[in-house]
Formats: structure tokens, C-alpha cells, sequence
């Protein structure tokens, strides 16, 4: 039975299969029956490759830089009386490859000297056009300059693309509609293959110029799940697309040769994806990794797709670190099976900052520290040549690497890593997979012999590792253990993140010569050398495109939590003071996560329509029995479930912009546009006193630890003692000023951290402003919204902001770092929420309110509440009991349906 063995492979890098045609090896040696081999003729952009049907023989490769002579020869027949046979293609040539001998993977053998080689086609008619097509590629073969020469096989190979068209009757359905169609190549590990594309409604399919390896490649657009575009070549041509959420190979990768084709097609496809683009951002997957949706692991997945890497693309390979520094003793940790904090380490701080920069005072203009990189396709395929021996075979030549360079033991490896001076490599994602046959050689390859004697065969692993599955699954441990957890972001600000270029890579001693040469391409107009430059990638790889700008913050691990499994702490350091306090906490989360379940099940209790203008702010006791309310009509309410309005009290004729309750439910506090702070005291039903505080509006108030923290549109926020006992008790309070932060434009809204330690101002001029409350430098400022912000709030673990304003955007910020996590665009301006830090529940300007997942930035419920802009929102402190103010003025409580 035939049996291809054929693949791309056995071309040069960046060559091109045009054609192949049934043919014969024509010998002048012995009977007829064995002069003539049968196979296939392939004619490829820089060689001939003829594949017997024989698997036993071996497959020739003539490279036609080496040919002397190519031309069209009849074959005379010895007996006058017989008939010449038809004409043949005879080549002149000084070297033929073997590849592939007794169908056998080995380095390519070579047959050197004068040779002439004789094929014939089983259809003659084509012989003359096989013989001009293969006289145009030799010419190019012997250009001078690699430029030209490329550039004449570029025109030779659109040329023959743009005489042929995509086939419609490979489509699926006769009734599919065609969207668009052009050229392209598929890409694969060191190999492209020209072609056609054609999207239509239902499917995109891809038809190769050559009909290898089929015919046509149909994907349903319907099934398609992930999309990105690439970098490939160093330009914006690349589009590679996933049918499944987690896998790390892609079901297409195609390069296009212009980027608007490109850009058309992937908004076509992201149209058939609900909210692609929103889901597919560095920041949006930081979120969901900061809090734990996501593994490590899923998450490295997710930046290298996000930075241009893929397995299509050994140049970008994705890029992986090395967590465990012990490789030499018999145990991890307690047991062999739980590796412990003391042995993983980033190998960003074990290798990045050992090496020393001093060749870069040596440079020239165009400085770098390292002369290789963190990955590249040799390294890559020194990792993977067991299982990718052909793709080791084609970068280098037809041959293997010398056997004591070769991926001969893994503690070897990282002793290199860490002690050598040109040894930078990082890992790749299958050394945290499930697959260890690239540990194995399965295939029986001979991969040569060390100096030792000992044949290369699997890769030694360390003593703590009983087989590959064994050293797998503790690498996978290790990647997601505590200790990593809390310092992945390290490794991710170098590689990644803001110290990969710049004054602070510099800093970091992490510039590399691919850094240079990728920001120079764009700027090089010469063939020659934007060719040279190429090579010089697909040698030494590719830096990933830079995602993140700023530091990417920390994990947010559990506490009390070791996820490797082993205790770091004793167990009476991990008892709490009080059994009670522990199940009481544990209830109270355990009430809130169960209240925030079901937000999306709200229902309304009670309607009360009690002011004449918009409502501002909702304050309520301890007990729940009473409700306050401030109004842009200038009072303040008291009223109940039960009884109604039971109060209304007025300060002055200016609106109330918000309100709240001092600890011991006896004093309501009111901010005022008549530039006051209002305190009323509930025993005494009167007001209690007076903050004359500002030179314009305060439109928003805090308080905690007998401190109160007040926001104005003078483009202040002020902190002043505030006793509550002193003004509870009918005393003449002292109001004495203790802090004050100054802002650039008027101040809406603000918000303490749960420990009260930092405080978040939002402006009318949409700045998020994050403070150490013993500082008054702002920590971090960010202009995060292009309009006013109507409120921020930080999340219960002081870890992020949420802030909504009048561009309709979400926008969740990292307290950390001050880096913008997410941005999430709404329908309609939200004006104000609440969040448990991964849900949302929100009032927008239709008096709708909004149930958002934040992981997945979408609404995943609407509830209608009132008939317009839903103003202010207050939910008790297990989340069990919400209530909303509007536009309408109407006062809504609600509560989740279990």
C-alpha cells in the first residue's frame, strides 16, 4: 500500500510547493523493469524532490542551485525499428539528497560528484511546461542577491495564484454565500503553504495551490471559539483561529499578503463571537487569574496568545518559565510527590539578574546585553526533537545536533541556564502538560552518541521523578503552588510586562538582540537586508509584543493557604483567637456569596415615593427598622417598611447630595450644595450641628474610626476628627481638620478601603485618584473615564476600584499597580452600584438595574426598577437587602429570591 512521505519538510525554509505530477526515475542501469522507479515529481520554489512509491528507496532532493543543466530529452530507443519514447526532463546536477533510505528517519545522506538524473512524466504532454516552469525557478535560484531572488519567486508564485480561483464546489451547502475572497498561505511549524481563502455565512475554507496535504481545509464559523491576530514576519499579517476555549494547537493559522485582507476577515469571523473582542484582552484574563478563575497555567496560555505566540510558530513558540531550582535531590519537599515553596523559584531572578551587562558598553548603536534569546526554534526543537525529529532535520539542514548538545537531562539543562553565559532558555508549555512522550524516544531515533559512549536516548530526569507522567504532574504542581502564585507577576513584568523594553529593561539586564532587530525592521527599506533580518529572527527568535506598561500586580492567594499542599505556618499560628468568630465569619461569607448567587433573582419588596425631586442618598439603622433619605429637594426623610413617611426635615434650600449613619444609629450625616455638612440627631429629631467645611458643594461623604471624609467640588477632599459619641451626646463638637487632598477639578464621589487605610477619589473630569490616607501624595492617578465619574468603590478585599462615569464604561482598577484591568462598555451610563469584586449589580440612566459579570464583561441579567435614572443604591452588610433611589423619586427595597 502506498504510503506518503513526503511533507513540507523536505523543503527549504521559506520555500514554496508549486506542483506534482506521477512520474518515473529513468536509470541506465539493468532490465527495463528496474530502470524505471515510479513516484511523484514535486516542484518546489528552490528544489526537485522525487518520492518513490517504494517506501524502501530513498527520496531524492536536488536542489536547484545545484543543477547545471535542465532541459527536455527524448529517449532513443536502441532498435531503429522501434519508436523514440516520449521526452523526458534530464538534470545536470553536482549533489543529490537521500532522505528518508528504507523509510527511516535519519540526517539526510548525500550523493556529491557530476550526476544526471532522468524523469518521466505519465503524461508527456506536460513535460515542456515542467521544464520551462522549473529553467524560470533555477534562474532565480542563481541570482546574486537573496532579495532578488526571493522577489522573483514572490512573482512567480502570485502569478500562478492569481490564474487560478477558489473551487465552489468544495462548499458544504449549495446555498452558502460567499463574503469575500483572496490568497494566502497556511502556516505551520517552519513551513507556509499558498493557497485560497474564501469566508462565506457558514464556513471559512482554505484550498491549497498544491491540493496538499487535502484538498481543501472547511472550518464552521459557527465553531470557532477564539481568534488572534499575528505577527508573522515581524508584519501584521497573520490570523490564527481556535475551535476550542483551552488548547494550545489552533485549528488555522493563515498569512495573508496585505493586512487590510486580514483585518476584514477576523471582524468578519468576531462578529459570529459574542463580545470577542471585549473577552479577549490582557487585562480581562489578569482579572480572572488575580482571583483565582483561572489556573497559572491557563493564564501564561492566554498572555503568549495574546503576544503573538503560537506552536505554528517556532520563531514565537509560546514561552514558559522555569519554576523549580533543585534537580538533584531524591525528594521534593515532605514527600515525593509535594514540592515545597523552598524549591520554586522564577527563573527570572535566578538567571536575568545573574548576568552581568557589560558587553553592552561595547556595542554599537544599537545596544543589547544578550547575543541569543529566552527562545528561539533551536531551542525550542532541542526540547522537542524526539517528537519532531523532521522539523530539527529541516532548520538544520538535514541534520541532527551533536549528541552532547542535545536535550540529554533536564538538571543539566537548567544548570546551563543558570551557570552559562549564553544559555538563557525559559521552557515551553509542554513541560507543564500531560503529554511527556517528548521525554521518550518512542521512535527509536539515532540521535548519536555522547563522548561518554552512552547512546542518546530518553532525557535523564531528576531522582524526585519516578517516570515522565511522574515529573509532568510535579511540574504542574509546582507552577501552581502558592509560592509561584505570588510571584509569577515577576517573571510576566520581564518578559511580558514594562520591564521587557526601555530604561527598565535596561535596568533589569534584560535586552536582547532580537529586541532591536524587531523595532528596526519596520524602518528598512533594502530587500537584502530586511531578508537578513528574517533569518536572523527565525535564528534567534522573537521578543513576545509587550502587554502590559506598567507592574503587573500580585496573585491574590488565599489566606492561611498553601495550595502546594504543604503547611508553611503550624497549626496553632493557623487558629483563629475564637472558634465562635471563625464560624461567625464563616457564616457571614458564606450568607453573602449565597446573596450575591442570586442577585440576578431580586425582587422587589416596597415602593415609596416620598420626595418631589431625584433622590440622592439612603442611610438605615443597624436594626433595618429605619430608613433615611436625602433628596435633590432639599430634605431628608425618615420612614419605614411598616409605617411610612415618619419624618421629613429640612437645612436648607440647597439639595442633599448623600447621607449616612454614625455607629450608634443615633446621629444621620448630610452632604449639602450649600457647601455644608449637616449631622441630625434621631433622639432628638433636630439638627445637632454644623460643618462648614468648603468652598463649593460637597458632594459626597465617608466615615470611619471617628474620622470624616468629605468630597467637594472645590476639588477638595478633607479629613476632620469626628467623635461620634461627642455629637451623640448634645456636646458642641470640635471639628478639627487633619488632612487635605488636593485635586485638579472638582471631586464626585469617594471611598475608603474595607481596613480604612486608602482612599479613592473620582473627579468631574473623570480621574481616579488612589491615597495613602497618611499621605496626601496620590499614590496612583489615572485618567480612567473621558467624563464625569459618578462613583467609585473599592472591592471587599481592598485589591481593586470599580468606577462607573458618564462614557458608559466599568472601569476595574488594580490598587497595587494602578494598572487598568478592565474596561467594560455598557449600553447606557451606569450612575451607581454596588460588587462583591467579580459581580456587579448597577443602576443605569433607563432605571433598569444591571446584574454584570465582570470576568466575562457582559449583563447577565436586567431587572426593571424605576421609570428613570436609578441615582443611588445602599445593600446592608450580609448583601441580603438592597435598596435603590431614582430619578422618578421613588425609594425601591429589594431582596434576593433563594
Amino acid at each position: 500500500m502506498f504510503m506518503c512521505r513526503f511533507s513540507l519538510l523536505l523543503l527549504d525554509l521559506e520555500e514554496h510547493y508549486f506542483e506534482q505530477h506521477t512520474a518515473y526515475n529513468l536509470t541506465g542501469r539493468g532490465p527495463e523493469a528496474n530502470r524505471r522507479t515510479s513516484g511523484s515529481l514535486k516542484i518546489c520554489s528552490k528544489s526537485i524532490i522525487f518520492e518513490p512509491d517504494d517506501a524502501v528507496k530513498p527520496i531524492l532532493k536536488i536542489l536547484l542551485k545545484d543543477c547545471k543543466g535542465i532541459g527536455a530529452v527524448e529517449e532513443t530507443a536502441h532498435n531503429p525499428f522501434i519508436e523514440s519514447k516520449p521526452a523526458c526532463i534530464l538534470i545536470e546536477t553536482k549533489q543529490i539528497y537521500l532522505i528518508k533510505e528504507e523509510n527511516v528517519v535519519a540526517p539526510y545522506k548525500y550523493e556529491r560528484g557530476e550526476k544526471k538524473v532522468t524523469f518521466q512524466l505519465e503524461v508527456p504532454g506536460k513535460t515542456e511546461d515542467v521544464v520551462q516552469m522549473l529553467l524560470q525557478l533555477h534562474r532565480a535560484s542563481c541570482l546574486d542577491k537573496q532579495g532578488d531572488q526571493t522577489a522573483m519567486v514572490a512573482a512567480i508564485l502570485q502569478s500562478r495564484l492569481a490564474r487560478t480561483c477558489f473551487d465552489k464546489n468544495s462548499f458544504q451547502h449549495v446555498t452558502e454565500n460567499p463574503h469575500m475572497e483572496c490568497v494566502a498561505e497556511m502556516v505551520s511549524p517552519l513551513v507556509t503553504n499558498a493557497g485560497h481563502v474564501c469566508i462565506t455565512d457558514c464556513n471559512l475554507y482554505f484550498q491549497p495551490m498544491n491540493s496538499y496535504p487535502d484538498l481543501v481545509v472547511q472550518i464552521g464559523l459557527h465553531s470557532v471559539r477564539r481568534i488572534y491576530k499575528r505577527r508573522h514576519g515581524l508584519r501584521p499579517l497573520g490570523l490564527e483561529v481556535f475551535c476550542t476555549e483551552n488548547d494550545l494547537c489552533s485549528d488555522i493559522y493563515l498569512m495573508f499578503y496585505s493586512t487590510k485582507e486580514r483585518d476584514e476577515l477576523y471582524y468578519y469571523i468576531a462578529t459570529f463571537l459574542e463580545n470577542h473582542i471585549a473577552e479577549c484582552t490582557a487585562e480581562s484574563y489578569m482579572l480572572q487569574w488575580q482571583r483565582g478563575y483561572i489556573s497559572n497555567y491557563q493564564y501564561l496560555l492566554h498572555l503568549n496568545n495574546l503576544a503573538d505566540r503560537s506552536v505554528n510558530d517556532l520563531s514565537q513558540y509560546p514561552v514558559f518559565p522555569w519554576v523549580i531550582s533543585d534537580y538533584s535531590s531524591t525528594q521534593m519537599g515532605q514527600s515525593p510527590s509535594t514540592p515545597t515553596d523552598t524549591h520554586l523559584r522564577t527563573h527570572a531572578h535566578a538567571k536575568k539578574y545573574l548576568i552581568i551587562g557589560e558587553k553592552s558598553s561595547n556595542m554599537p548603536e544599537t545596544r543589547f546585553m544578550y547575543g541569543s534569546h529566552y527562545s528561539s526554534p533551536g531551542y525550542v526543537l532541542f526540547y522537542l526533537v524526539r517528537v519532531a525529529p523532521e522539523h530539527m532535520l529541516c532548520l538544520q539542514n538535514g541534520r541532527f545536533d551533536q549528541a552532547d548538545r542535545m536535550f540529554n537531562s533536564v538538571g543539566e539543562t537548567w544548570k546551563n541556564c543558570l551557570e552559562g553565559g549564553t544559555d538563557f532558555k525559559e521552557l515551553i508549555p509542554e513541560f507543564y502538560g500531560s503529554d511527556s512522550s517528548f521525554l521518550k524516544n518512542l521512535l527509536g531515533l539515532n540521535l548519536g552518541r555522547r563522548q561518554g559512549g552512552g547512546r542518546v536516548e530518553n532525557v535523564e530526569l531528576p531522582h524526585w521523578a519516578s517516570d515522565p507522567d511522574d515529573f509532568l504532574e510535579k511540574m504542574r504542581l509546582a507552577l501552581e503552588s502558592q509560592y509561584v502564585s505570588e510571584h509569577l507577576h515577576e517573571w510576566i513584568d520581564l518578559i511580558f510586562g514594562y520591564k521587557q523594553r526601555g530604561s527598565e529593561a535596561v535596568a533589569a539586564h534584560n535586552v536582547y538582540i532580537c529586541q532591536c532587530v524587531c523595532l528596526c525592521f519596520c524602518s528598512i527599506e533594502d530587500p537584502d537586508q530586511k531578508i537578513a533580518m528574517l533569518t536572523q529572527i527565525l535564528e534567534f527568535g522573537q521578543t513576545p509584543r509587550q502587554l502590559f506598561v506598567t507592574p503587573h500586580p500580585q496573585r491574590i492567594t488565599p489566606r492561611f493557604h498553601n495550595l502546594s499542599g504543604t503547611p508553611s505556618l503550624s497549626s496553632s499560628e493557623l487558629s483563629p483567637s475564637s472558634p465562635s468568630m471563625e464560624s461567625f465569619e464563616d457564616l457571614t461569607e458564606e450568607s453573602k456569596k449565597m446573596a450575591w448567587s442570586n442577585m440576578n433573582k431580586l425582587a422587589s419588596q416596597s415602593r415609596h415615593k416620598i420626595h418631589k425631586e431625584a433622590v440622592t442618598g439612603i442611610a438605615v439603622t443597624l436594626s433595618g427598622d429605619s430608613i433615611f433619605s436625602t433628596s435633590q429637594d432639599s430634605t431628608l426623610k425618615m420612614f419605614s417598611k411598616e409605617n411610612g413617611l415618619q419624618r421629613s426635615m429640612s437645612f436648607s434650600n440647597m439639595a442633599l447630595s448623600s447621607c449616612l449613619m454614625l455607629p450608634d444609629d443615633k446621629i444621620v450625616v448630610c452632604s449639602s450644595w450649600d457647601n455644608n455638612v449637616y449631622f441630625y440627631s434621631i433622639a432628638y429629631g433636630r439638627r445637632q450641628d454644623t460643618l462648614m467645611g468648603h468652598d463649593d458643594a460637597v458632594s459626597h461623604i465617608c466615615w470611619r474610626d471617628d474620622k470624616l471624609y468629605t468630597a467637594s467640588w472645590d476639588s477638595t477632599v478633607k479629613i476632620w476628627k469626628c467623635v461620634a459619641d461627642d455629637i451623640s451626646s448634645n456636646k458642641r463638637t470640635q471639628f478639627d481638620l487633619l488632612a487635605e487632598f488636593e485635586h485638579e477639578a472638582g471631586v464626585n464621589t469617594l471611598d475608603l478601603s474595607p481596613a480604612g487605610t486608602l482612599l479613592a477619589t473620582g473627579t468631574k473630569e473623570g480621574t481616579l485618584t488612589l491615597w495613602d490616607i497618611a499621605n496626601p501624595l496620590p499614590l496612583n492617578q489615572l485618567t480612567c473615564h473621558s467624563g464625569k465619574i459618578h462613583q467609585v468603590a473599592f472591592s471587599p478585599d481592598s485589591r481593586h476600584v470599580l468606577s462607573v462615569g458618564e462614557d458608559s464604561c466599568l472601569v476595574v482598577t488594580d490598587v497595587q499597580t494602578g494598572m487598568l484591568l478592565a474596561t467594560v462598555h455598557a449600553e447606557q451610563e451606569q450612575r451607581c452600584f454596588c460588587w462583591d469584586g467579580n459581580t456587579v449589580l448597577s443602576g443605569g440612566m433607563s432605571g433598569d438595574l444591571n446584574v454584570w459579570d465582570l470576568l466575562s464583561s457582559k449583563v447577565i441579567h436586567k431587572i426593571p426598577a424605576h421609570s428613570g435614572a436609578v441615582t443611588c443604591m445602599w445593600m446592608n452588610g450580609q448583601c441580603s437587602t438592597i435598596i435603590t433611589g431614582g430619578v422618578d423619586k421613588q425609594i425601591i427595597l429589594w431582596k434576593p429570591e433563594y
